[in-house]
C-alpha cells in the first residue's frame, strides 16, 4: 500500500533543490505539505513586523507553488508536538519528512518529533539541504571539536567531497499518482494568516522593500549573475553611498529562510565562473558569504564584563545615539530589515567594544528581531566577532562613528535618506551636526539638543577607554600576543586608520 506522507517545512521554503519534499512525493499515495504557525508566539516573540511579512509572504508563494502541482499548503496553528500525534492518526500517516536543521533548538525539537513519530509506527526521513555540508562531520573531521577559526574551517572543507548538486524541482511529472486530499474550508482551516491575524498594527507599515518567495528569489539570483563584470573578477564591490541601500539582486533574506537553495547558487557560481575564467576552477573564495553561513557550532567566547546599561542600549536600537552615521543604519535596519555588511561592523563596534560596552548579546536581541537574514548562528557568530569576544581579536581597530561614514559617503546622502530631519545640513556637517554653527543649525532648521540629540558619548574618550579595557581583558586571559609593544601613538595611529 502506497504510504501516505507528511513534508514538514521550516526553513527550505521552496520546491527546487528540496530532497526531503521529493523523499515525501516519491511512492507516496497522498502528501500534505505543513508549516506550524503560533499564533501566541507571534504576538510575543522578538520578532519584528518585517520579518513576519517576509515569513508570510514566503508562504504565499510556496502555496501558490503548491496549486499549480494541484497541491496545497496546510498552515497549521500550534506547536509540532502538541500537533503532530493527531495529525498523524487523523490523516493516516505513515511517513514524515523535513530538511535537517543544525541549530540547539531545531535538533532539541526534531529530536522529540522523532520520538513521537517513533511511537505511532511513522517513517521519519530527513535531508540536508539548508548548507552546502554536513556540519556534524566537519566538526567529526576535526576531532570531534568545532574548528576555532575560519582558515582552520577552510581547510577541514577542503578535504570533503564537494557540495552536492541539487535536486530537480518537485513537478507534475514527479508527483505522478500522489496527490493532497484538500477540503472546500481549506483556506479557513490552513490558510495563510494575515499580519493583522497575527495581531500586528498595519497602519503606515511601508512597502517591502524585500519581497519574500521562491519566485523572488529565483528571480534574483539571474539579476544577480547578470552583473557578469563583477562576477568576471569576483573582487569585493567598492563600497560607495548606493552599496549602503538594498539592491534588487540581494539574496541574504532568501537563502535564510531557503527560498533560495545554497546549493543551487554555489554550482550557478561555479558554472559562470568556469564560463568566464576558461576552466579553471574557482576560488574558495568566491564561496565566502555561502560558507560563512556552514560555521557553526563555535562554544568559544570571551568572558568580559559589559556594562549593562538599558538606557543606552535603547537610544542605540532606537537611533537616538546623536551620531548621524549611525542612526541612520539604525533606522534603515528598523524600516527595511536590512543593513549593508560594513555598517552592521559600524554599529556592532559602536555598541560593544567602540563606545557603549554593551554586551554583543544584547545587540544580538535586536538584530534577531529586525534583520531578515538573521540566520540564528551566523548573527551570534558576526556579533561575537565584531565585539572581539571570539574568532577576532584586533580590539585596537575600532570603527570611528564619523570618519568611517564619512569616506564611504562623503555628501551624507545616506544620512539625508533615512534622517530627513537632518536634511538641511551642509555635508561639511552632516556627520558631527553638533559642531556646526548656531547659524548653520539655524539655515537647517534642525538645533542639536532640541530637533536632534547631542552625541551620547565622547568618542575618542569612550574607545581609547575602551581599547585599554579590552588590553588588559586579553593580557589576563594571556590570549594576546604582542600588543604589549603598542604604544599610545600607535593606538591613536589605529584609530585614525579607521576614520577618526
Amino acid at each position: 500500500m502506497a504510504p501516505n506522507s507528511i513534508h514538514w517545512f521550516r526553513k527550505g521554503l521552496r520546491l527546487h533543490d528540496n530532497p526531503a519534499l521529493r523523499e515525501a512525493v516519491k511512492g507516496a499515495g497522498t502528501v500534505r505539505c505543513v508549516y506550524f504557525l503560533d499564533p501566541w508566539f507571534a504576538g510575543s516573540s522578538n520578532v519584528g513586523v518585517n520579518r513576519w511579512r517576509f515569513l508570510l509572504q514566503c508562504l504565499e508563494d510556496l502555496d501558490a507553488s503548491l496549486r499549480k502541482l494541484n497541491s496545497r499548503l496546510f498552515v497549521i496553528r500550534g506547536q509540532p508536538a502538541n500537533v503532530f500525534p493527531r495529525l498523524f492518526k487523523e490523516w493516516k500517516i505513515s511517513r514524515l519528512t523535513f530538511e535537517y536543521d543544525s541549530e540547539p533548538f531545531g535538533k532539541e525539537r526534531d529530536a522529540a518529533i522523532k520520538k513521537l513519530a517513533m511511537e505511532a509506527g511513522v517513517e521519519v526521513i530527513v535531508k540536508i539541504s539548508h548548507t552546502l555540508y554536513d556540519l556534524d562531520k566537519i566538526i567529526e573531521l576535526n576531532g570531534a571539536q568545532p574548528p576555532l577559526t575560519y582558515k582552520r574551517f577552510q581547510t577541514l572543507i577542503s578535504r570533503l567531497d564537494p557540495p552536492e548538486m541539487p535536486v530537480e524541482t518537485l513537478s507534475d511529472s514527479f508527483m505522478g499518482r500522489c496527490v493532497t486530499p484538500i477540503s472546500e474550508d481549506h483556506g479557513d482551516k490552513y490558510g495563510v494568516p494575515s499580519l493583522e491575524e497575527l495581531g500586528f498594527d498595519i497602519e503606515g507599515l511601508p512597502t517591502a522593500v524585500w519581497p519574500g518567495g521562491e519566485t523572488e528569489a529565483l528571480t534574483r539570483i539571474e539579476r544577480h549573475l547578470e552583473r557578469k563584470a563583477w562576477v568576471a573578477n569576483f573582487e569585493r564591490p567598492r563600497m560607495n553611498a548606493n552599496s549602503l541601500l538594498a539592491s534588487p539582486t540581494g539574496l541574504s533574506p532568501y537563502l535564510r529562510f531557503g527560498c533560495l537553495s545554497c546549493r543551487l547558487f554555489y554550482f550557478k557560481l561555479t558554472d559562470l565562473y568556469r564560463k568566464v575564467k576558461k576552466n579553471s576552477s574557482p576560488p574558495l573564495s568566491l564561496y565566502g558569504q555561502l560558507l560563512w553561513r556552514e560555521w557553526r557550532g563555535n562554544p568559544i567566547c570571551v568572558r568580559i564584563p559589559w556594562d549593562r546599561n538599558m538606557e543606552a542600549l535603547a537610544k542605540w536600537a532606537e537611533a537616538k545615539t546623536g551620531f548621524p552615521w549611525i542612526d541612520a543604519i539604525m533606522t534603515q535596519l528598523r524600516q527595511e530589515g536590512w543593513i549593508h555588511h560594513l555598517a552592521r561592523h559600524a554599529v556592532a563596534c559602536f555598541l560593544t567594544r567602540g563606545d557603549l560596552w554593551i554586551s554583543w548579546e544584547e545587540g544580538m536581541k535586536v538584530f534577531e528581531e529586525l534583520l531578515l537574514d538573521a540566520d540564528w548562528s551566523v548573527n551570534a557568530g558576526s556579533w561575537m566577532w565584531l565585539s572581539c569576544s571570539s574568532f577576532f581579536q584586533q580590539f585596537f581597530h575600532c570603527y570611528c562613528p564619523v570618519g568611517f561614514g564619512r569616506r564611504t559617503d562623503p555628501n551624507g546622502d545616506f544620512i539625508r535618506r533615512y534622517l530627513p530631519i537632518l536634511r538641511g545640513f551642509p555635508a561639511k556637517y552632516i556627520y558631527d551636526p553638533w559642531n556646526a554653527p548656531e547659524s548653520v543649525q539655524a539655515a537647517a532648521k534642525c538645533i542639536i539638543g532640541v530637533h536632534y540629540p547631542k552625541p551620547m558619548v565622547h568618542h575618542a574618550e569612550a574607545s581609547r577607554l575602551n581599547i585599554e579595557r579590552m588590553k588588559q581583558i586579553y593580557q589576563q586571559l594571556s590570549r594576546y600576543r604582542g600588543l604589549g609593544k603598542i604604544n599610545q601613538s600607535d593606538l591613536c595611529c589605529h584609530l585614525f586608520l579607521k576614520g577618526c
